[in-house]
């Protein structure tokens, strides 16, 4: 293993940890600075909303730099963010803080994604992505958790300082240990060594590019990754990636509502349940990672049947205590099996450009916010706490839809590529 991806996972490990700790955090934080609770909401909501935005306007703005420089600088920009909520005076600042923290966010995965795929050899680019994803899906185990135990015995502002010393330890180790021209071209050389000649490179079998053509130099400028969307299948993979997560984040939005109404379960057993579905998370991001290079489209359909599944089944069998626990593990595991995938699917059809690697991040934002308004909008309706799941459910069907148009539509361009001309 790189060791590059190590120090990209413990960046993604920090920046995952700010989002989710502010959840444990967040009646400390009320009432330090004296705001109601929907106030304090807003550290969680205008984080979310600051990601959306600063997936897209940071990696425009960078689009010719060095990818390297790119995400020292965006892991400078959490660190002072993190900075600035942990010694904010008022309520003002800290808002602040959590918004500067945020808009690296995107970009950060946007961008780090293509570095840590650059750093193995191509049929191994999905388990990359999923290594540099390791450190945010182990983030979501840990980040409430921590932050409610670090703010209870040393108050809110130590686990703030903790994550600026993590994103210190990131910073030090991108600028160490990650090649300096790791966006660059692989050798054609090296890439031809996992073909057969005339073949098609097994990581890019999925866009019908020669070993050649896969490994070229991404495009740089903001125009040419523009460009990168007037692809189709670039769209299909933004919308499927939309509704993926627009489906899980419905259903869990309001899980916590579930297990204590409808599964029986106590209030303070809601903590280790979100850990159980958080070790989820970490299980379904390698195994996507690895199924994805062996087969992508077929890892990736199968992995979004099974998140639909396990949403009805989640609905049909929440008055078991024991089926609840069971399910919210599976929900983790196929919820995030598809994440790697999608990401590799997207830059590989955009030719690996950044700006559409970040707008995978800013499309799953997208789909959060919308899933979360319909699950809601569905309990409002009178239908329940199970109604989310149902709705979550539905959601990710229509992401099935979606991606097996786009494979369907991949798989004829490569059978139209190989037909030799007349």
């Amino acid at each position: 293993m790189p060791s590059g991806l190590i120090a990209l996972a413990l960046g993604g490990f920090g920046i995952g940890l700010t989002e989710f700790l502010i959840a444990g955090l967040l009646p400390q934080v009320a009432s330090s600075f004296a705001v109601s609770e929907a106030a304090a909401g807003w550290l969680i909501s205008g984080y979310a909303l600051s990601v959306a935005v600063g997936a897209i306007a940071l990696t425009a703005a960078t689009a010719r730099l060095p990818r390297k420089h790119i995400l020292v600088g965006l892991v400078a920009l959490f660190v002072i963010g993190n900075l600035l909520s942990a010694v904010a005076p008022n309520y003002q600042v800290m808002l602040l803080g959590r918004i500067v923290a945020a808009l690296c966010h995107g970009s950060f995965f946007g961008i780090g994604s293509l570095v840590a795929r650059s750093l193995v050899a191509p049929e191994k680019k999905s388990q990359a992505v999923a290594i540099m994803f390791a450190g945010l899906t182990v983030a979501n185990v840990l980040g409430v958790p921590f932050g409610a135990l670090v703010g209870e015995r040393w108050g809110w502002r130590a686990a703030f300082w903790a994550v600026t010393a993590i994103g210190l330890l990131a910073l030090a180790g991108i600028a160490a240990l990650v090649p300096a021209r790791a966006d660059q071209a692989r050798p054609v050389a090296e890439a031809a060594k996992t073909t057969a000649v005339g073949a098609t490179e097994v990581g890019a079998t999925d866009v019908g590019t020669t070993a050649v053509e896969a490994e070229r130099i991404p495009p740089s400028g903001l125009v040419q990754q523009l460009r990168a969307f007037r692809s189709w299948q670039v769209w299909l993979t933004l919308v499927a990636t939309a509704l993926s997560y627009g489906g899980m984040f419905g259903a869990f939005s309001y899980i916590a509502y579930t297990f204590t109404e409808v599964s029986g379960f106590a209030p303070a057993d809601v903590a280790w349940l979100l850990m159980v579905y958080g070790i989820g998370l970490v299980v379904g991001n390698l195994v996507g990672g690895r199924a994805a290079d062996r087969d992508r489209d077929r890892a990736l359909v199968l992995a979004l049947l099974g998140l639909a599944l396990t949403l009805a089944l989640f609905g049909l069998l929440a008055k078991s205590a024991t089926a609840s626990v069971v399910l919210v593990f599976l929900m983790g595991v196929t919820g995030f099996a598809s994440v790697p995938g999608m990401i590799t699917r997207v830059t590989d059809f955009a030719h690996g450009a950044a700006l559409a690697a970040s707008a995978n991040v800013s499309a799953s934002n997208v789909g959060n916010a919308l899933g979360a308004w319909l699950g809601g909008l569905a309990i409002s309706a009178g239908l329940g706490y199970t109604a989310p799941l149902y709705v979550g459910a539905g959601i990710v069907l229509m992401s099935v839809a979606v991606m097996v148009v786009a494979a369907q539509r991949a798989r004829s361009s490569r059978a139209a590529d190989r037909v030799p001309a007349r």
